[in-house]
């Protein structure tokens, strides 16, 4: 059989381990998509008529002079040669075959108002971890799961609302896993978390899980997965009711996910989140941790520092730092000074860099957080390169001893490499 009569379906499936392929996904560049399959024998009228655009607007894709930007032409492209969604930030294509244990998405369902034990008890959770860390909590929401909730999704009498009891408090031992350096352990909570979510009808919860599963993607690395990710979260918003802050985080996460490869996506996606935020009232939702001014300030920063802007970053890291400073998120206001560190060092402000780094090791080291660690390893890596500068080198030594005393006080929760994780 001539090149010319391969299955465009069968070249990619060729391709998907194919870095450049993978790339050209996770950049949404269609023009170096299209090149690759005709690379391989996919001739341009095949791909043409695949996708459904005439040659001529094919050939401007490849040839660099415009871009694909419209979602049904995505969709379209992963449906003609069964790219998987989540490579293209989509949500999962109808031909993709079901995982094990897939539910399928809720409809929203009337819900029951919570335990107020339940609820007690979450908040506790929630305010200890917002504090202290999630490291030594873990283990106590773990046990509380085991047996408090666990046990009431079998009780013949029991109601929905056990199953969005059981999905938040899933979802807060994935967070707190998360926290203690554990994102594989972290993975497999929102995985669980999302099924109950799902089962309890409860589509707001769910579309939380979702922005949580982004957010964990972008931690260990797969933007096109976080994009995936937050994409799933909108469309399950659109189903249940209107809650502004679900709806700025998850535009938050697409704009985060984006704003490495495609920044005016995800410009478009950080106006949004702040329109949501600044506009609109608040709606409350049980099992849903608040996203506030500080929370999209934060990741606002964030957003506009892998964007090169960083006049702009620097203005939100510092409204960041001023939001929480006042009140009792200690994890929060440690990880924003880390990010405002970096953003000057980016601008080449070492002497505002020393000074924040002076600020960070002066908190609580009894903090439980090795997310919070690990950030201050790859802010110490950034200040490396500036050693000859006495004022960095006086703080490097700093770090050192800081480092040292953060381990040994945290040693009971940090996990030795290779040990086996918990179930």
């Amino acid at each position: 059989m001539g090149r010319q009569q391969q299955d465009p379906r069968h070249v990619v499936a060729g391709l998907l381990s194919d870095e450049r392929f993978t790339a050209a996904c996770a950049e949404r560049d269609m023009g170096a998509l299209f090149r690759l399959l005709n690379h391989r024998g996919i001739s341009t009228r095949r791909i043409a008529a695949a996708v459904d655009i005439t040659q001529g607007r094919l050939y401007d894709y490849m040839n660099g002079k415009s871009r694909v930007e419209k979602l049904v032409i995505f969709e379209q492209i992963a449906d003609a040669f069964h790219i998987p969604g989540r490579l293209l930030g989509l949500a999962v294509r109808p031909w993709e075959p079901a995982p094990a244990g897939h539910v399928p998405p809720p409809r929203s369902a009337p819900q029951l108002p919570p335990n107020d034990d339940d609820l007690s008890a979450m908040d506790a959770f929630r305010n200890a971890d917002r504090q202290t860390g999630g490291g030594r909590l873990y283990g106590a929401v773990v046990r509380h799961l085991g047996h408090n909730i666990a046990p009431r999704l079998v009780d013949a009498d029991s109601s929905q609302q056990i199953f969005a009891t059981a999905a938040a408090m899933t979802e807060m031992a994935g967070w707190m896993a998360h926290d203690s350096g554990r994102d594989d352990l972290a993975a497999r909570h929102f995985n669980r978390a999302l099924p109950l979510a799902r089962t309890s009808g409860d589509v707001s919860l769910a579309a939380n899980i979702a922005a949580s599963n982004s957010h964990l993607a972008l931690q260990t690395g797969d933007p096109a997965a976080a994009a995936h990710w937050a994409r799933a979260g909108l469309d399950l918003t659109a189903q249940g009711p209107r809650i502004p802050a679900l709806t700025a985080r998850l535009h938050t996460m697409t704009a985060r996910a984006l704003a490495a490869t495609t920044p005016t996506p995800a410009a478009r996606a950080l106006d949004q989140a702040h329109e949501i935020l600044d506009t609109s009232a608040e709606a409350q939702h049980p099992w849903l941790s608040p996203f506030d001014s500080a929370a999209l300030a934060s990741e606002s920063a964030l957003v506009l520092g892998d964007m090169k802007r960083y006049d702009e970053a620097l203005h939100h890291a510092e409204r960041a730092i001023a939001l929480r400073r006042s009140g009792s998120r200690a994890r929060s206001l440690a990880l924003s000074r880390i990010t405002l560190a970096r953003i000057h060092l980016q601008r080449q402000d070492l002497d505002a860099a020393v000074s924040i780094g002076h600020e960070l090791l002066a908190a609580d080291p009894t903090l439980g957080s090795v997310r919070v660690i690990h950030q201050l390893d790859g802010l110490r890596a950034r200040l490396e390169p500036h050693r000859s500068y006495p004022p960095v080198r006086e703080l490097l030594t700093r770090f050192e001893e800081a480092r040292r005393a953060r381990m040994l006080l945290l040693a009971d929760i940090i996990q030795p490499p290779n040990k086996g994780t918990a179930p």
